[in-house]
This record gives structure tokens, C-alpha cells and sequence, in this order.
């Protein structure tokens, strides 16, 4: 702690003004928790820490009548998917001038909260690690969106939601698109879940086929042989040909290839089989009278479309939002029957905005600018909503903050299981359990870092935004915004807004000096789809050098360790 106070106090001693050092953060957060947060939550916690103790004997009071009444800490069930705007479900008006409708989805959000602050990573394999870990991947390397193949994967020292709510004797389960990568390391399986069907890729193996090759990609690199021989052709063995679309398996168990790759319809079973595994999950636990927590992460759609269409738009969004819907309602009615429903918390989100660039049809913005991968409010803004009959109000519209990696920390309190939160790194999950039982106004969390990649490229503090990229070094532009007054940010201030200049260069300041203290690391490595029980000839081809090393004057671990964008300090390696 002394090293990293005396940078903060070399560095940043002249900048705060009015505001805890380094330092005093620190203290306060030794003293206070041992949970270890980004130093922009102690600034908060020394204002308002008297109110939040306050509001905490209240809501542990209200957890143990709870538990008292019904034998168990509550279950959780957490629904993500991709690529949607605000408004998207949960909002019926904005529906009607989209040609579609969620009506199970939407009386969710009535009977529970409609957040309308949701933040999350700008794309799939980001906003997945930061949920699971309750961090932001810039800490862990799970920065960049993986495609056949990664090589590499969440390493096995991040702990996940799963990890620490096993420890709490929690039942476990992940079914649906994980995306957090193709080596041992990074198997849910590994990750503290009982059992699972995963993906470790994104949909786009969807169009990794003949059919996808046809109508979609022709002409692309898959399948050479479906076109004439190429004679300049001569390393056609660097294609992928042993990708997987789904793996499964139980804890500590074998892992299996569900499906078969390249055949399409095998994908399309995907989704109906992870409903249905959810639904049996919840039942099991239920009849047992164990606690359960399950991340059902539709895959939503195939790039292929749906062979037919049910809503009006047909857009690809649009008819997996129908799909998705009949099966949010048959959910909440089970969870009536079984008579769980009032001590279950369901967590409806997007796992980053829509994808308007390059994007399929249905893709748009709604409320905000900018969609998937961009830094702007409609890349980082997402549909969300909780409900919890007879402990969340209903008819909730919430303003406040709250980020994607809060439901780690939250669901860690839920489950009375915070003590199994590693304290050896940051978390910057806030505990939001106040939000969710007491409403708006109630967030933890007033500020959010948005990166794209390994980039800091804007911080949002309340109404206000500053972008970090793009200006000249040294010289402050237009790179404020308002964002009650311009919410699509297409008016950036610069002389109505340097006032907030010092305050946005301290909160970067102290965000980036908090990682000498707590640096960060990155993913794992390995050539992929290995410890496979059922592989195929090309899946174990995938997990093996390509070539004979003996005749290469060079290690090709090497290359894979050492691409720039792959910050990795674990490799593993069978020697």
C-alpha cells in the first residue's frame, strides 16, 4: 500500500481538491471492507457511508425475514442476450412503431424495475467476462471478441459469480452463448458451475457452414472445396475446420461436443435445448429445497435468420425477441406453480447495444447513438429489468447508474456469500442490493469507465460525459456532453463545460493509479478445443500444431504469447 500511496500522492496530490487522497481511500476501504473497489466508489463511500450502513441494517433485516419465511436465501436467475437498444423490450410505445411486440418481457418490467441506466461493456466477450467476474476486462485481458480460434480464454484465477456462490452452497448452472473463450482454462465447467451448455464462441459460426458460405459469405475462406481448385492455394490447413458451436458438462466431469459443426440444424437446436435444461434445473432445485443460481444466455438467433417469420418487422432482433418472449412467460408462470416465484430474483438485460455497424436487418438505434463495439450511450445503454414478486415494487422506472458488474457483488450479498469475493484484486461490481429493494435514487454508483479494447475512452460521472480519444494532446476541445440536454451526444461542449474538466482528469487519474496497486493481468493461452471426450478428427487437429515443430526454427507458442492486442501473463502448456 505505501508504494502505491506515494505515487498517488507524487501524482495526484495537486489535482484533488475537496476530495479524498489515494491514501485516505485506501485506509478507508482496509477499514471498512475488505472488498476492494475502484477508488472512484470510496470518494462516494466517505460522503454517504453513514446512509449506507443505515440502509444496510435495514435490508439485512429484511433478507433474514426472508429467509426465515422461506427456508433459503433467495435463487437468482440471470437472462442476457445480444445486441439491443433502450427501449427495445419493456417499453410497449416503442414497440408499436417497430412492428413487434414482448408482452411477457413487458409485464416484467411492469410487475418489477425498468432500469434505464444499465451499463455494460460495448461488445459480447467484454460485457460476458465483466458480468461473470464482476470486472472490467481491462483487468483480466477479455478485452477482445474471440472467433474461431482464440487460443486462449478467461484464465483459471478469475473467479467467477458461480465460484462464490457454490461456496455459498448454491446449486450452479450456465446454459446458453458464454464467448469467453476455446481453451481448458476458460470451460464453465471450470468456473465454479455445476453443469453447463456453452458456447465458446459467438453466433457467427452460425454462417460457418455450406448454407452460410452460399448465402451469405460466398465467396469467403471456409470450404475451399465447394468452389473450383485454387492453384495458388498451397497452406489451405490454416482454415479453422474443427471449430465447435456448443460444449457441456458438470463440474469436475467430462466435456462434451453438443452438436455437430458445420451442420446447421444441429445449431438450431441450441437454444430449445437450453430452455428446456433451464427449466429442469429450476425444478430439481426446487423440489430439492436448494438455493440455485442459473445464467440462461440465449444465442437468440442464427446470422441465417429464422425459416420463418411470426412478427411484422421479420427483422432478425424482432423475431428472436417473439421466440424469447413465449419462453419468459412459460418461465414466470413455473416459477408461480413451484411456488418460488417470491423468493426468486430474475435479471433481464442486453449484453451491449445494437449491432448497427455491418449488422443485421432489425438492428437500429432507438433512443441513443452508436451501437455495438462504439463508446457512445447507444453502445454501453441496454434494456434491463428485475423481478422479484412481493420484495421488488412494481411499476418501477429507475434513473439511477448501476453497471453490469454490480450483479456480481449484488448477487454475491442476495446469497449471504460475499465472503467467497476474492480480496487479492479490484472489483468494480458494487454491491446494489439498496437499488433493487428500496428503488430509484438508491444506486451506489454515480460514475462508469468505458473502454473500448484496452483503450479508456470516456468516463460518464452522472449527467456528464467526457470523451477521452480523439482530441489533440494537450488541448481540451469539444469533448463534453450533457447528456439530460444532448443524450445522443451530437453537440459536445467545450467553454460550458471546463469546469468539470479537473474533475474528469482526477477521477482518470485516480482510476489508472489505483492499478499500480492492483495491475492488471490478462487471459489465458493454449491452442484451443482441447480435453474434448468426444472430438472429432478436426477438433483434435484445432487443439495440435499444425505442422511439425521439430522442422520449424521457431516456437509457435511463441507467437501466440506474444501478438500485441494479447496481454497474457498465464500460458498453459503441456511440456
Amino acid at each position: 500500500m505505501k508504494q502505491a500511496c506515494l505515487l498517488g500522492l507524487a501524482i495526484a496530490a495537486a489535482l484533488v481538491v475537496g476530495s479524498p487522497t489515494l491514501c485516505q481511500t485506501a485506509s478507508a476501504q482496509n477499514a471498512k471492507s475488505a472488498i476492494v473497489h475502484d477508488s472512484e466508489y470510496y470518494v462516494l463511500e466517505t460522503q454517504h457511508g453513514a446512509q449506507w450502513t443505515t440502509e444496510d441494517q435495514e435490508i439485512s433485516r429484511k433478507l433474514a425475514e426472508l429467509r426465515q419465511k422461506f427456508g433459503a436465501p433467495p435463487n437468482i436467475i440471470h437472462i442476457m442476450w445480444d445486441d439491443s437498444a433502450v427501449g427495445e423490450v419493456g417499453i410497449p410505445a416503442i414497440q408499436k412503431i417497430r412492428g413487434f411486440e414482448t408482452p411477457n418481457i413487458n409485464r416484467l418490467a411492469a410487475e418489477g424495475i425498468n432500469f434505464m441506466r444499465m451499463y455494460t461493456e460495448p461488445s459480447c466477450t467484454p460485457s460476458r467476462a465483466a458480468v461473470l467476474t464482476g470486472r472490467h476486462p481491462i483487468r483480466n485481458g477479455m478485452f477482445n471478441v474471440g472467433f474461431p480460434y482464440e487460443y486462449g480464454g478467461l484464465a483459471k484465477s478469475e473467479i467467477t459469480t458461480a465460484e462464490v456462490l457454490s461456496k455459498a452452497g448454491y446449486a450452479t448452472a450456465f446454459y446458453g452463448k458464454a464467448h469467453i473463450g476455446d481453451i481448458e482454462d476458460s470451460y464453465l465447467t471450470r468456473h465454479g458451475f455445476d453443469e453447463a451448455l456453452w458456447t465458446p464462441y459467438n453466433q457467427v459460426p452460425s454462417l460457418y457452414t455450406p448454407q452460410g458460405q452460399m448465402a451469405v459469405l460466398a465467396p469467403a475462406v471456409m470450404f475451399p472445396e465447394m468452389f473450383g481448385k485454387d492453384p495458388y492455394d498451397i497452406d489451405a490447413g490454416w482454415r479453422p475446420r474443427g471449430y465447435v458451436f456448443a460444449l457441456e458438462g458438470k463440474k469436475g466431469g467430462p466435456v462434451r461436443e453438443f452438436g455437430r459443426a458445420p451442420n446447421h440444424d444441429d445449431y438450431m437446436k441450441l437454444d430449445p435445448e437450453m430452455q428446456k435444461r433451464t427449466i429442469a434445473f429450476v425444478r430439481k432445485n426446487a423440489a430439492e429445497k436448494k438455493p440455485f443460481y442459473v445464467d440462461y444466455w440465449p444465442l437468440a438467433t442464427s446470422f441465417l435468420g429464422f425459416p420463418n417469420r411470426v412478427t411484422a418487422s421479420g427483422g432478425f432482433p424482432q423475431e428472436a425477441f417473439a421466440r424469447l418472449d413465449i419462453w419468459i412467460g412459460e418461465l414466470m408462470a413455473e416459477l408461480k406453480t413451484l411456488g418460488i416465484a417470491e423468493n426468486t430474483l430474475v435479471i433481464l438485460m442486453a449484453d451491449n447495444g445494437p449491432m448497427t455497424h455491418n449488422g443485421p436487418p432489425g438492428m437500429v438505434e432507438t433512443l441513443y447513438r452508436g451501437g455495438k463495439g462504439d463508446f457512445l450511450e447507444g453502445g454501453v445503454r441496454v434494456p434491463a429489468m428485475a423481478w422479484w414478486p412481493g420484495v421488488i415494487a412494481p411499476g418501477q422506472t429507475v434513473g439511477d447508474i448501476i453497471h453490469e458488474t454490480d450483479l456480481f457483488t449484488t448477487f454475491a450479498h442476495l446469497a449471504s456469500a460475499t465472503d467467497g469475493i476474492p480480496t487479492d484484486r479490484i472489483i468494480d461490481g458494487v454491491d446494489q442490493t439498496a437499488l433493487l429493494l428500496k428503488g430509484d435514487t438508491f444506486s451506489r454508483r454515480d460514475y462508469v469507465f468505458i473502454y473500448t479494447g484496452s483503450v479508456l475512452a470516456a468516463t460518464v460521472k452522472g449527467r456528464y460525459k467526457r470523451v477521452w480519444v480523439g482530441e489533440n494532446p494537450g488541448l481540451s476541445g469539444p469533448a463534453f456532453f450533457d447528456l439530460y440536454n444532448d443524450p445522443r451526444e451530437v453537440s459536445g461542449q467545450m467553454l460550458p463545460m471546463f469546469p468539470a474538466k479537473g474533475m474528469f482528469n482526477i477521477m482518470k487519474t485516480r482510476h489508472q493509479l489505483w492499478m499500480t496497486k492492483y495491475p492488471n493481468t490478462g487471459e489465458a493461452r493454449a491452442f484451443p478445443l482441447t480435453g474434448i471426450e468426444n472430438a472429432r478428427p478436426e477438433t483434435v487437429a484445432a487443439g495440435e500444431p499444425r505442422m511439425d515443430v521439430s522442422k520449424l526454427p521457431f516456437d509457435p507458442f511463441e507467437f501466440i504469447k506474444v501478438l500485441p492486442e494479447w496481454n497474457n501473463i498465464e500460458f498453459d502448456r503441456e511440456e
